[in-house]
């Protein structure tokens, strides 16, 4: 029988969940270093109140629909949603998505890539909130929040999971809209 390296049921506070965060140094490529979500997803717990840290700045926000980031932002973009009583949306790598879709490309610390979301899956004027993982450097984020405008969605916001914030992807966002970090590094 293999040991389960973090507890399933661990009987730690609920408050404390940031610390299931672990660090994988040079993943996916050398030199980054890579914040492992998965044990605060694999505690029910842990899951539970970090959902719970996400959507506390939404409440109130009468959103239409969570944009959720591939891929993990999907992870967290389903429970997301439905505790603030709205729509999912995937924002895909290229060739996922059926049909129509509208594309925008971004750089990341490791290369370059594309999200696209489905035209006229959401009507021009939708209130949406994008949700992502981890805010690094933020283009992912960014390309997010652009594509969205460029659907002519009303993106009220963001919401990630943890935000690194020697990474500075805070600055990338800018001031005009709100973004919620549930933990920050």
């Amino acid at each position: 029988m293999m040991a389960i390296p973090f507890p399933l049921r661990s009987g730690h506070p609920m408050t404390d969940w940031p610390r299931l965060i672990r660090d994988t140094p040079d993943f996916p490529s050398p030199g980054v270093l890579f914040k492992d979500i998965m044990p605060v997803l694999a505690d029910a717990e842990a899951f539970a109140a970090a959902i719970d840290a996400l959507a506390a700045p939404w409440r109130d926000a009468r959103l239409d629909a969570v944009l959720a980031i591939e891929s993990r932002g999907f992870l967290l973009g389903a429970p997301l949603a439905q505790a603030l009583g709205v729509g999912l949306v995937p924002l895909r790598k290229p060739g996922k998505l059926p049909g129509a879709v509208v594309e925008q490309r971004y750089a990341l610390e490791y290369g370059e890539d594309r999200l696209q979301m489905q035209a006229g899956i959401l009507p021009a004027g939708a209130r949406v909130l994008l949700v992502d993982d981890v805010l690094a450097t933020g283009g992912t984020l960014l390309a997010a929040r652009t594509l969205a405008q460029r659907l002519g969605l009303d993106v009220v916001g963001a919401g990630v999971l943890l935000e690194i914030v020697a990474l500075a992807g805070r600055a990338r966002w800018g001031t005009d809209l709100p973004l919620r970090a549930a933990c920050m590094v």
